[in-house]
């Protein structure tokens, strides 16, 4: 039976790939929480794989482990970067999908001025999927 993205929605940790302007692949281990149908993650708004999703939505997820090795097959998916009024409810969901863990992370997040140096990545299953 092929994975889908509820599938991978239920990792822990979840590889997303990002991709280049010339198709090469960027996978990154990353945290996400469940938001309805989607998954939101945070992340620095300079990074790359920001950079990347502002150039084309297309991307990849897969189950993994912290170290970011796949664990299973990875699943299309489109990402969008939401506005940083959204940043608040991510670091609610961080926190509560990831418990005290979580939750620390998003304090020294926010002291290193995460509200406004971070945005909100939205995943949502690729059309057809």
């Amino acid at each position: 039976m092929p994975v889908t993205f509820a599938d991978v929605a239920t990792s822990e940790y979840i590889l997303l790939t990002t991709f280049t302007k010339d198709g090469r692949p960027k996978p990154t281990a990353i945290w996400a929480a469940p938001a309805g149908d989607a998954l939101i993650a945070i992340t620095q708004e300079k990074s790359w794989k920001v950079k990347r999703i502002r150039n084309t939505s297309r991307v990849t997820i897969a189950e993994c482990d912290r170290g970011g090795k796949p664990k299973g097959e990875a699943v299309e998916a489109s990402a969008t970067i939401l506005p940083k009024s959204a940043n608040a409810k991510t670091y609610d969901a961080i926190g509560k999908r990831y418990g005290l863990i979580g939750k620390t992370f998003n304090v020294f997040s926010k002291l290193r001025g995460g509200m406004t140096k971070n945005v909100t990545i939205e995943l949502t299953p690729a059309q057809g999927s």
